[in-house]
């Protein structure tokens, strides 16, 4: 089973190495067997490296009165510093445009709040370089700087790719004009770098027939186009990367998630990318895979991101990433990665319904899934369930009647790992799911398995429940942070016990709705 999921992201750079910011990165490195990526925006953003929602900036670049670039990595080397640290890799982002480059430089940032739309993110960041040449120069020196201080081997396994969603407001341009930016930005990386690894175009949505056009164009460009800074066939394309989104709606008195939409996004997506025969073994990421599209959109101001604190999400997230699976092998694409486009906010309230993995240094119950995925390492072991509401329904029109109830499974030498969920769209209360999770084939040792099993639901790894019930405090105390802590992380509900296998096992599992438990077995 490819991690495909150690891939996270957000907007906001300077979070990176802040208090929380470090503490999160800290934990992310540890829950994976693997080396996590991480995506950002602002980059290459002009400012002061103040933070605030949407928005972050390095000043990388800055010019002299005679207009000669200035080069000052001082930021982006302590993003990236905090990143290898750690042992993680980032997904370099090369974006955005900084004032002095930008062919309409002013306003050049934005003023969003987070009760807008997200139209009103425009600004001088957004536009073409108004020098392609100096646009080459800056990239190249950004990445013989990382070459200088990482060393060559690492910086060659990060992955690069130049903006962010360039078919949406995040692009003051035309599709050509992207392409432009795209060659001469990989022409400057590969001069500095000829092993680096970059790829595009990180459009969005290709559930749509203008995305998927979008998505379809620059491919075309890349593999068949004239490149518009060498002249020459053809555009580096070491991976492909497009975004995927699903769409909560209030229905009624709650929540309603739109995993359909998510999931003909990956599935469009992949049938553009399975289209070219060129393309056939080119690593695929999905640079953004989310249940939607404004992760600093709180549910105050947007009440159907209300799932965000509790249990829908990490359910969703275990039923998602299952079929992110079958859609690659469906359509025979070479997943490398879908980044959960979900960090953290720093001096927010607590639980204030952001799209984050922790509040104020304390987990979401949708982190819990990804420490069960860390431990979902081995070879995949077939799975049926008579509960599963199956890909092309899912696809099609969610989950709106059964539940969904399956799992994942891979094994090891001696060992097994089971992912069982308990997914509905809709966030309303419902009877639990009574599970016989059967398993076939056990053999070798002594006979005897030793099983132990974790839980994430309402009452087990979740201390966003444990905050509502202490009167949901803002803030909580120290004492109450200290017993929130001892709820956040993954809980294991069973003690081990050893179960006489005789070449198989039956065991029963009560699993509460939107509820998610991995079952570990050794022998």
């Amino acid at each position: 089973m490819k991690p495909v999921w150690a891939f996270f992201g957000y907007d906001e750079p300077n979070y990176t190495y802040m208090k929380d910011g470090t503490r999160l990165l800290t934990q992310l490195s540890e829950l994976s067997p693997v080396p996590v990526y991480v995506r950002t925006h602002n980059l290459l953003t002009s400012g002061d490296g103040t933070p605030s929602l949407k928005w972050g900036s390095t000043n990388a670049y800055t010019e002299d009165a005679q207009g000669r670039p200035k080069y000052d990595w001082t930021i982006t080397d302590r993003i990236f510093d905090t990143y290898v640290q750690r042992k993680m890799k980032p997904l370099v982002e090369i974006g955005f445009m900084p004032e002095a480059l930008s062919s309409q430089p002013q306003p050049y940032r934005h003023n969003w709040r987070p009760e807008q739309s997200g139209a009103s993110i425009k600004g001088g960041w957004a536009y073409p370089p108004k020098d392609y040449d100096k646009w080459r120069e800056l990239v190249y020196q950004w990445a013989r700087h990382c070459v200088e201080r990482y060393g060559r081997a690492e910086v060659e396994s990060w992955w690069w790719e130049v903006w962010n969603e360039p078919n949406i407001v995040y692009w003051q341009g035309t599709p050509e004009e992207y392409q432009k930016l795209y060659d001469y930005a990989a022409d400057g990386l590969k001069r500095a770098l000829p092993g680096a690894r970059i790829g595009g175009p990180h459009s969005t949505g290709p559930g749509s027939a203008r995305a998927a056009e979008f998505l379809r164009g620059f491919l075309e460009h890349a593999l068949h186009g004239t490149n518009f800074a060498t002249g020459k066939k053809g555009s580096p394309l070491d991976y492909v990367g497009f975004h995927a989104k699903g769409r909560p709606e209030v229905n009624g008195d709650h929540v309603r998630m739109g995993i359909q939409y998510q999931l003909r996004d990956i599935e469009e997506g992949f049938k553009v990318v399975a289209s070219f025969p060129e393309l056939k073994g080119k690593p695929v990421i999905i640079g953004e895979s989310d249940p939607e599209g404004c992760a600093a959109c709180p549910q105050r101001f947007h009440p159907q991101n209300a799932y965000r604190n509790g249990t829908v999400y990490s359910s969703y997230t275990a039923a998602s990433f299952a079929r992110k699976y079958l859609l690659a092998a469906k359509y025979g694409v070479n997943l490398e990665g879908a980044v959960t486009w979900a960090f953290e906010f720093e001096n927010q309230p607590w639980f204030d319904g952001f799209r984050d993995l922790a509040t104020n240094g304390v987990e979401k119950p949708v982190l819990n899934v990804f420490r069960m995925f860390g431990q979902m390492q081995g070879e995949n072991v077939a799975v049926v369930s008579s509960g599963d509401a199956g890909l092309e329904e899912m696809a099609k029109a969610g989950v709106r009647g059964a539940p969904d109830v399956s799992a994942m499974a891979v094994k090891g030498e001696r060992s097994l790992r089971v992912l069982v969920w308990h997914y509905h769209d809709d966030d309303v209360a419902g009877p639990a799911a009574e599970v016989e999770v059967e398993i076939r084939g056990v053999s070798g040792g002594n006979g005897r398995v030793r099983l132990r099993q974790a839980r994430i639901d309402g009452e087990h790894s979740n201390a966003y429940a444990m905050w509502k019930a202490m009167g949901s405090p803002q803030p909580p105390s120290a004492a109450q942070v200290k017993e929130l802590r001892k709820r956040a992380g993954l809980e294991w509900i069973d003690l081990p016990a050893w179960s006489e296998k005789r070449g198989g096992l039956k065991l029963p599992l009560s699993l509460p709705r939107q509820g998610v438990s991995l079952l570990e077995l050794n022998w």
